[in-house]
C-alpha cells in the first residue's frame, strides 16, 4: 500500500487562542490514533519587544494571528477530527465548505523563511515614543530630569531629547532604557 505524500494546510482558530487549539488539536490526533497521517502542527510567531514602565519586555505573538499550520496527509477521519477540534473554524480552501487547498511551495517557504528570521534572533521593537513628547530620564547624570523628545533614532535605539538646565536648553542623546513616559 502506498503512503500518501503529507502536505501544508492552513487551518483557521479562535484568534488570540492559536496555542491551545493548537495544543487541543495534537490531543484530537493523538486520542485518535492519527499521529502518522499528521507532521507539524504548528502557530507562526515572533518576538516583539515592548517597552513598559522603562523595562523591557519580551513576548511572541503571531505573525497570523488565527491561522495554524498543518502538514498532514488529509485521508480518511482525520479533516473531520480537525474540523470538530473545540477552536477551529475551519480549513482554507478555493471555496466555503469546499476541500482544504494545501499550500503553494513558495507561500510555505515565504512564512517558514520569516519564522527562521524570529529563530536568529531578530526582534522587532515597538516603539512607545513620539516626537515632541514630553519623557522623565530615569538613568544617567540627568536622572530626574523633564526632557522632551526631538528626534527618534530606530537603528540605534535611541532618542534625540532636550532638557532645560539653568534656562537653556541642552541637547542629549538617551538609549530607550534611560527614559520613561511622562506621568
Amino acid at each position: 500500500m502506498e503512503t500518501a505524500q503529507k502536505k501544508w494546510y492552513v487551518v483557521r482558530a479562535i484568534s488570540g487562542q492559536e496555542k491551545k487549539v493548537r495544543d487541543q488539536i495534537l490531543l484530537e490526533i493523538r486520542r485518535n490514533h492519527l499521529e502518522n497521517q499528521v507532521g507539524q502542527v504548528f502557530v507562526p510567531t515572533e518576538k516583539v519587544v515592548q517597552l513598559r514602565e522603562g523595562k523591557k519586555i519580551s513576548k511572541e505573538k503571531p505573525i497570523y494571528p488565527g491561522y495554524i499550520l498543518i502538514e498532514a496527509d488529509l485521508s480518511g477521519e482525520l479533516p473531520h477530527v480537525i474540523k470538530n477540534t473545540p477552536g477551529v473554524l475551519n480549513f482554507l480552501g478555493a471555496e466555503k465548505g469546499g476541500p482544504p487547498l494545501p499550500m503553494r511551495p513558495q507561500e510555505l517557504n515565504r512564512i517558514l523563511g520569516k519564522v527562521d528570521e524570529e529563530l536568529m534572533g531578530k526582534e522587532e521593537m515597538v516603539i512607545p515614543f513620539y516626537v515632541g513628547e514630553t519623557v522623565k530620564v530615569i538613568d544617567g547624570p540627568f536622572n530626574n530630569l523633564t526632557a522632551v523628545i526631538e528626534e527618534i533614532n530606530e537603528e540605534k535605539k535611541k532618542l534625540k531629547v532636550s532638557v532645560k538646565i539653568f534656562g537653556r536648553k541642552t541637547p542629549l542623546e538617551l538609549s530607550f532604557m534611560q527614559v520613561s513616559k511622562e506621568i
